[in-house]
């Protein structure tokens, strides 16, 4: 009989899903609820397209799980169906630069798209500048407007380059153009390009607010009917579920990965219901699981201060106070920057940011909940902020070492 067996128990087996897959985090929906004006405004800015005009670029900021990525697909699918069916040119492609890290990274995944029944081999091998060539020609060529979405954009290595020469290749189109939607989490990231590559970009900005936990039980009821059988979850685990995640970030993608990992105990417990408590039994490992993803798309040396604090952190005797109070786990900032300094040149990092841009970073590693920093206050010599790291320094250490290896 072998393993037919297995299988056949898993297939017979009840469950509570109706449609796992419409709870999985990279699902997009049809209906964006609370987004509707995020999508009016980037489809206003795009559809001069179908007049033969070419739009803005466009950057779209906000914290992970606040709709950045469905919003833009969604406005994409709907502008391209809608220019195919009018037999107009306009087209976009999609560039995780999570996955995509480099200039030539990026043109190679574009050229795959606009290009599908290529081999996957035909642009290998080629330089950058071919790469690129090939894609301004395209566009020039079919007289196409072509807007690349971006994701992630503040990974890309050498992104002065790629912008400033996606940007400047619409002097060499005369009909269509190429147009840029940048997606990022990091709102300071645009900040740090070069002024020739800022006076390029001719942009709008956009940002995405987090949900409140009313918009999150909503965003979650219309989930759960696509997902789960009828009557299957309680609406107290739904109200759970979504005040957790207002709580922690205001991001959907926690909120939908409580209910799936809440489904899945449900599931192995073989009962027919998700209730409250499933979703407090999976709220540990969903936590753990959303702090690594937080911390794998954070800016490179936003990435490394917080590996400097994990780093220092698991070598901290108790600070003593000058009342002779012992406190665990607490760093003076200018320790942890001049730590900072050491270790961007021990992993070849480029040069370390200036102090200004390492408070800004400290800022936003405190706003995502990562570390909390309070002044020095009485008991302490001079004046200092504090900075105390409030998750698992060892994990920190031990993931970002694997990512600065790589």
């Amino acid at each position: 009989m072998g393993l037919q067996h297995v299988f056949e128990a898993e297939f017979s087996k009840p469950t509570v899903f109706l449609d796992r897959n419409k709870i999985m985090p990279h699902y997009t929906p049809q209906n964006l609820p609370f987004r509707e004006e995020q999508q009016a405004t980037i489809s206003g800015i795009v559809a001069v397209t179908l007049r033969g005009q070419r739009p803005d670029n466009i950057f779209i900021y906000g914290k992970p799980g606040t709709g950045k990525t469905s919003t833009a697909k969604h406005v994409m699918d709907e502008l391209c169906s809608f220019a195919e069916k009018k037999s107009l040119k306009v087209k976009h492609v999609y560039v995780n630069c999570r996955t995509h890290n480099k200039k030539y990274k990026v043109l190679l995944k574009s050229l795959r798209e606009i290009y599908p029944s290529e081999p996957d081999k035909a642009f290998q091998g080629y330089s950058a500048a071919y790469l690129y060539e090939k894609l301004v020609s395209f566009v020039r060529d079919t007289q196409t407007h072509l807007i690349m979405v971006l994701d992630e954009l503040d990974k890309v290595r050498d992104l002065d380059d790629l912008i400033y020469s996606v940007t400047r290749s619409n002097d060499e189109i005369q009909v269509g153009g190429i147009t840029v939607i940048g997606i990022s989490n990091n709102l300071l990231f645009k900040d740090a390009l070069d002024p020739r590559t800022k006076s390029s970009l001719c942009q709008q900005e956009m940002i995405f607010p987090p949900y409140n936990a009313e918009q999150l039980r909503t965003i979650l009821e219309q989930r759960v009917q696509e997902a789960f059988a009828p009557q299957a979850v309680d609406s107290g685990a739904i109200s759970l579920a979504a005040a957790i995640a207002a709580q922690e970030s205001g991001d959907a993608r926690t909120a939908i990965k409580l209910l799936l990992r809440a489904g899945e105990l449900a599931d192995d417990e073989k009962t027919t219901q998700v209730t409250d408590q499933h979703v407090k039994n999976a709220r540990k490992s969903v936590e753990q699981e959303i702090i690594l993803e937080h911390i794998t798309v954070l800016p490179e040396h936003e990435k490394l201060v917080l590996y400097t604090i994990a780093a220092l952190t698991l070598n901290r005797k108790p600070l003593q106070r000058l009342s002779g109070e012992k406190v665990e786990g607490v760093l003076y900032s200018g320790e942890v920057y001049e730590e900072y300094e050491r270790t961007a040149k021990k992993f070849k990092f480029n040069d370390p940011v200036s102090a200004r841009w390492y408070r800004e970073y400290i800022n936003q590693l405190e706003m995502y909940g990562l570390i909390v920093t309070t002044a020095s206050g009485p008991g302490v010599k001079g004046q200092t902020r504090f900075i105390k790291l409030k998750v698992d320094a060892l994990k920190i250490k031990e993931v970002l070492e694997k990512e600065f290896a790589g």
